[in-house]
């Protein structure tokens, strides 16, 4: 069972491994025809090859290149009407045999529409007299028929990603755009939300004076249910940074007595600090970086307005 299991996995990714031989002229007139379209992107394709041209054409709308799929047959009946001049039609079919493409790509010529293909048979009759055919041919399918489309349609699926993301690249698409598409969900939250978003304030975010006890210390850490917190002079801005692993190695040393002594000398002096402003994936980051929990947020004055939690950035889904 693991062994057919592990066979699909090899034939597929070497499949896909493969289509960097097809990244040729004919790719790059593609991308460039693409990067050009004053319309919409049209993608039109019947059964495995239409599921395949649905994911092509949502990703290509969520980075920026205005995409419809279209399905053939529907196409026949009406749809057609969809496509605009300036629209630019995207035909994916592996064998080149689906009859409804074999009906349409002559109305689309006589429509003036320009024509991308992806297929696995470059030379099939069809796709005589088109000028851009991506070549997405695969040398066998996972299926130990070699029948059932499996190989080939992950193989399709990689280079309409390729594509897609080429296109962006030379539209100038930005990680800004990407977040005004993606308002919602883990992207619009890795692009949109910062650290003032997520950080613990007001009353939870934990703050003691630097002649607090560390008994002192940690009542203000147990009411606000946070593993640290900040330590501020008299002008109070932040002058260290205690927390829960801080009075383990603490006790260690000196026992319970440590409770009795004055936070500033067991704190961690001129601590990290991050930005509110900053965005919260890039905290995640810094937190990677230095393996730590818990970071406290300073305004521009250097005072502590908050402390932002591993935690609550894994809660809120937003992790590299």
């Amino acid at each position: 069972m693991n062994k057919i299991a592990k066979e699909t996995i090899l034939i597929e990714a070497q499949a896909v491994k493969n289509q960097i031989d097809h990244i040729d002229k004919n790719f790059n007139a593609a991308a460039l025809t693409l990067k050009n379209c004053k319309g919409h992107v049209i993608i039109m394709g019947l059964g495995k090859s239409g599921l395949v041209g649905k994911k092509i054409s949502a990703t290509m709308s969520s980075i920026g290149i205005p995409s419809i799929f279209i399905h053939p047959s529907e196409s026949l009946h009406g749809d057609l009407g969809m496509i605009m001049k300036g629209d630019i039609v995207i035909m994916i079919s592996y064998s080149g045999e689906t009859e409804e493409i074999k009906k349409i790509l002559p109305i689309l010529k006589t429509m003036k529409i320009k024509i991308i293909v992806m297929t696995g048979k470059v030379n099939a009759e069809v796709w005589k007299g088109l000028d851009c055919i991506i070549n997405c041919s695969v040398k066998k399918e996972a299926c130990p028929y070699n029948l059932a489309p499996t190989a080939s349609t992950t193989a399709l699926i990689a280079m309409g990603d390729a594509l897609a993301l080429t296109v962006s690249h030379m539209k100038g698409f930005k990680k800004d755009d990407l977040a005004l598409l993606h308002p919602l969900g883990a992207i619009g939250k890795k692009l949109t939300m910062h650290v003032r978003d997520i950080m613990r304030k007001g009353n939870y975010n934990p703050v003691v004076k630097e002649n607090a006890t560390v008994k002192d210390a940690l009542l203000v850490m147990t009411g606000t249910r946070l593993g640290a917190t900040s330590v501020i002079d008299k002008k109070e801005k932040i002058v260290g940074f205690f927390t829960d692993g801080d009075l383990r190695r603490q006790l260690q040393i000196k026992g319970e007595r440590v409770l009795k002594e004055s936070i500033k000398n067991v704190m961690t002096k001129f601590p990290r600090t991050i930005d509110p402003d900053l965005l919260a994936i890039d905290a995640v980051k810094i937190l990677k970086q230095y393996n730590i929990d818990n970071i406290p947020v300073v305004d521009k004055n250097g005072k502590p307005i908050g402390c932002l939690e591993q935690g609550d950035l894994l809660a809120e889904g937003i992790s590299e």
